[in-house]
């Protein structure tokens, strides 16, 4: 038995590293050869959890490595169960575990060199001065990771996170992230957190409200969801430095669609839109504030393997916001489905910033 966390930490980040590959690369028609391709690196994981005998002493982190490994072999479990006869929906099930063990690792981030670097883009993980300015512990109230009235199976509330390197004294870019439907933005926070933490920006990723068309943003009926961003905006922008040229309002899926629905209109705060895996149709335009498309910076993603929105509405999309006078950036990723492709997120940022 063992209490050092050189023993747990290496096969956990393997494990969280897989699943992230496929939430990327999920199809529910190639499930098994996905499967097949991850391997099984929850066995080493597993080994060394059983070997594992938990320490008072250290100042909570074994307890942070067990959850998140814990939560990690939940997800595998999961998926292994779908494999034997589940569908889509119980893979999506087992995928939200994963979301859960970031969050319950996260906190070590600024005590444990290899969990730095697990949250940091690719990109910067062998930048040492990055790495250094990373290791920042979060200032209690003013940086790092919030929920604000977002507990789990809660409507209507946020989750933020504030950059460690957060300084009062210039203004940061703002990332509004929408999560599908049926989610929620406590778990969609971690789509967005790494990116955020290594570009600068403050990121808020809220929950919808849900109406009568269930758990989901208001693109149906009466539409209570643009008023409570507008209201979780002017809160952020309240307490932090927030560029006003610099606001963008992303989101997969149906949070990508809300964009649309929501962000259109003369009042909305949000300079840019990125709308990713979203459902188009032209009469979006047909309400929008003539003016405010006239030059509206837009990033459309999209997935030419998409089963739910086909990739031609993306492409429609595009066409019709051109033609209105939008400023548009069309991304159309040969290799996605519908899921969200976080290698999206540093050149969004990028395209944001510049």
């Amino acid at each position: 038995m063992t209490s050092d966390p050189a023993i747990l930490l290496p096969p956990l980040l393997r494990c969280l590293e897989t699943l992230g590959l496929i939430v990327r690369h999920f199809d529910p028609s190639e499930f098994h050869a996905l499967m097949q391709a991850a391997g099984t690196p929850d066995v080493a994981l597993r080994e060394a959890r059983a070997q594992w005998r938990d320490d008072p002493s250290d100042g909570g982190v074994g307890a942070a490595l067990v959850a998140a490994s814990d939560v990690a072999l939940a997800a595998f479990d999961g998926l292994r169960a779908a494999l034997d006869g589940g569908d889509a929906r119980a893979v999506f099930r087992a995928l939200r575990h994963l979301p859960r063990a970031q969050e319950a690792l996260y906190p070590l981030a600024p005590l444990i060199p290899a969990v730095n670097r697990f949250f940091l883009d690719p990109a910067l993980r062998d930048d040492a001065e990055a790495l250094a300015r990373a290791m920042q512990p979060p200032r209690h109230g003013e940086t790092g990771v919030f929920h604000v009235d977002n507990d789990p199976g809660s409507r209507g509330g946020y989750s933020l996170y504030v950059p460690e390197t957060y300084t009062a004294d210039r203004a940061w870019p703002l990332v509004v992230a929408l999560h599908g439907g049926s989610g929620n933005g406590r778990a969609f926070l971690w789509s967005w957190l790494r990116e955020a933490r290594s570009s600068g920006a403050i990121l808020v990723a809220p929950t919808a409200r849900g109406n009568s068309v269930g758990a989901t943003w208001a693109l149906a009926g009466e539409d209570n969801d643009t008023p409570n961003l507008a209201r979780i905006v002017a809160e952020v922008r309240a307490r932090w430095t927030v560029d006003p040229q610099r606001l963008l309002l992303t989101g997969l899926s149906d949070g990508g669609t809300f964009c649309y629905v929501s962000a259109l209109g003369t009042d909305s705060p949000f300079t840019h839109l990125a709308p990713v895996c979203a459902a188009f149709h032209p009469m979006l335009l047909s309400v929008a504030d003539a003016e405010r498309l006239r030059g509206l910076p837009v990033y459309l993603v999209h997935g030419a393997l998409d089963w739910m929105f086909p990739v031609e509405m993306a492409r429609q999309a595009e066409t019709a916001l051109v033609a209105a006078g939008a400023n548009v950036a069309y991304t159309e990723i040969d290799n996605l489905s519908h899921t969200y492709p976080g290698e999206v997120n540093a050149p969004m940022l990028a395209w944001l910033k510049g």
